[in-house]
């Protein structure tokens, strides 16, 4: 498959699984059984794109208090933990940093049966990631964005976007 991908321009990206049967050579991972496949991608040399469960799963409860939420596949990732996610790990040697191209949210949609469920899942968890992938990790402050956040959730409210209301 690498091959065709290859000669039609393309390029292989894979769950993190693929390090198990060896990487082709162009071959980038989407790390998401922790950080540790990505560390290990990246120091050979692959591109990776973090998408640890433990940060970035937006069909996760959003509330401790499940019975007042939207049926979701189980877990928990509050607003604070996704916003306290750092796609480089710290362990990362510094010239294998250039290979962790950022993150990216997942939200899986089996118990999501409308569009408004999935923005409900998605929202505001995918602002935080936004600005987590987008902000030197030296200048976030949860504080601030939470701050921010609410001039935000104004506009998805004038847009009509089904969002998770904040305590």
């Amino acid at each position: 498959m690498d091959a065709f991908l290859t000669a039609h321009g393309r390029r292989l990206i894979g769950w993190d699984e693929i390090l198990e049967g060896g990487l082709a050579e162009n071959a980038a991972v989407m790390s998401w059984r922790g950080t540790q496949g990505g560390i290990a991608a990246a120091r050979a040399g692959h591109d990776v794109v973090m998408t640890p469960t433990s940060h970035t799963y937006f069909d996760y409860y959003q509330s401790r208090d499940a019975s007042n939420e939207p049926i979701a596949i189980g877990g928990f990732l509050p607003l604070e933990t996704v916003y306290g996610f750092d796609p480089v790990p710290a362990e990362i040697e510094p010239q294998n940093v250039r290979h962790i191209l950022g993150a990216q949210g997942q939200v899986w949609t089996e118990y999501m049966k409308d569009p408004r469920k999935v923005e409900y899942m998605a929202f505001p968890r995918m602002s935080a990631l936004s600005e987590v992938v987008w902000t030197p990790a030296e200048r976030k402050d949860f504080g601030d964005f939470r701050a921010r956040l609410d001039t935000h959730l104004k506009r998805l409210k004038v847009l009509d976007v089904n969002f998770r209301p904040m305590p």
